[in-house]
């Protein structure tokens, strides 16, 4: 099946504060793909908060879930302030915990202003598309599977400013570019853009953390799973299936975690939201080995 975002993004209310997923998307390790587990949580949270969008989230994902079951999201209403808002969710399947996030939402307010700037040497995806041909999602899967890799189809187009970007290479600065879009129609929904821009930010964060090391997800001596993941809405001023610039850089990884920031621009270069995470990347017992001086 190849489920559009709103598919994946759509949840069904049990009761009051419980909602359930009706579709799974697996990653290339079998297991339920954490960007889909984020975004539905935003939006178990969202739907219990009446006019204000989220701002910011803070998520740690406890065990691998499984795509043959769907997921169980218990929202707990932890305050209602005069301006902030605050939900926690935990996701669960089996009975046990798989998930949990707590989320803050802030209504509307003026204040100070700046951002970073969006880096001015980068190519336009137009030039990329000219240069490569047209990307799609078909063909990043048929690019991973010639390589011999699972196949991991999800409902956004990658575009890497380096098109050899998750090429094991060695001496690779931990640090990425990549144009990305959803594909397909789109809600207009604020919230549902803004959930499916938590989809879209578990993409690339903890790969760039592997970069200096000749290795990526795909590498089966290695495991690799997201811990915590964090992000902060700075603005609901884009689309989904628009183009957007996602920036990532990984400052430190040790003792088997890898740790990454990242910042998403809109195409008219304002920055709309900041992540970071930090995951697993667990060298097996024989690369370890191979890897000891």
């Amino acid at each position: 099946m190849n489920e559009s975002l709103d598919d994946l993004l759509i949840l069904e209310q049990l009761d009051v504060n419980l909602f359930r997923s009706r579709y799974h998307k697996e990653n290339f390790r079998r297991s339920l793909f954490g960007g889909q587990v984020l975004a539905q949580a935003l939006m178990a949270v969202s739907a219990t908060v009446e006019n204000i969008l989220p701002t910011s989230l803070h998520a740690y994902f406890l065990r691998a879930g499984s795509s043959d079951a769907p997921v169980i999201y218990d929202v707990e209403s932890v305050r209602d302030g005069n301006t902030i808002s605050t939900r926690r969710v935990v996701g669960r399947q089996y009975g046990r915990p798989i998930f949990n996030m707590s989320a803050s939402f802030h209504k509307h307010e003026a204040g100070f202003e700046h951002q970073h700037e969006i880096p001015s040497n980068i190519p336009t995806p137009e030039e990329l598309i000219k240069e490569r041909g047209l990307p799609t999602s078909d063909k990043h899967t048929k690019e991973q599977s010639a390589q011999g890799q699972p196949k991991m189809p999800v409902p956004f187009i990658l575009l890497p400013v380096d098109k050899d970007l998750f090429v094991p290479k060695m001496g690779r600065k931990p640090e990425a570019y990549f144009w990305l879009k959803a594909t397909g129609n789109i809600s207009s929904s604020k919230i549902v853009h803004l959930s499916a821009l938590a989809f879209a930010s578990d993409l690339g964060l903890l790969a760039t953390s592997l970069l200096p090391h000749s290795r990526n997800l795909f590498d089966t001596e290695l495991f690799a799973a997201s811990i915590d993941h964090a992000m902060w809405f700075h603005s609901s001023d884009f689309k989904p299936n628009e183009w957007m610039l996602y920036k990532t850089q990984s400052p430190w990884a040790g003792k088997a975690r890898g740790f990454t920031l990242g910042s998403i621009f809109n195409r008219q270069g304002k920055l709309v939201a900041s992540t970071t995470q930090e995951g697993l990347i667990r060298p097996s017992e024989a690369l370890l080995k191979e890897m000891k001086p």
